[in-house]
């Protein structure tokens, strides 16, 4: 199964968001490379909250680009076999932790949202990693920090997005 394929699959069983979930199943039935950076009209991400549910905290990292406080994700990338699987590679990547777990169900959530050019929009596909007991961070080159942040301090630091992010990884915990 393609990527492709994958996304397809996961975003037709993705419960909840039903107008947000059609413009994405929309957007990859127009554009077949969709899922890919070049796709300049707009391509599907994967993301992953990083969450340690023990200590009621979340890490975030500052985006070099953005300069913001956001959860690990980005780009699929063609060794990506699945969407969850990207988005545990970005986890890992940008967190500098090994042995995040996703959290099972699949999706917590999709977030369309804007980007600079050359591209329009990411369709970002949101998944929750749990952090494993005793995991240390890195700094990856695609940040400027990383951080924890208990869950009440997330609205304060980060967008709405994130915050929502949160909030259905809570209620689906």
């Amino acid at each position: 199964m393609s990527l492709y394929d994958d996304a397809v699959l996961v975003l037709k069983g993705h419960e909840g968001q039903d107008e947000l979930r059609q413009s994405y199943l929309d957007h990859l039935a127009a554009h077949p490379d969709g899922i890919w950076k070049a796709c300049h009209s707009g391509h599907v991400t994967a993301s992953a909250l990083v969450i340690d549910p023990e200590r009621g905290r979340v890490l975030l990292t500052l985006h070099r680009k953005l300069r913001m406080w956001l959860q690990m994700g980005g780009h699929c990338e063609p060794g990506d076999a699945t969407l969850a699987a990207a988005a545990l590679r970005e986890a890992t990547e940008e967190s500098g932790m090994a042995g995040l777990t996703l959290l099972p169900g699949g999706p917590v959530r999709l977030d369309r949202h804007p980007i600079p050019p050359p591209c329009h929009t990411h369709y970002d596909v949101q998944y929750a990693a749990l952090a494993p007991p005793g995991a240390v961070e890195a700094i990856s080159d695609e940040s400027l920090d990383l951080r924890w942040f208990a869950y009440d301090e997330v609205a304060g630091v980060a967008d709405g997005s994130v915050a929502q992010l949160l909030e259905a990884t809570r209620a689906r915990l």
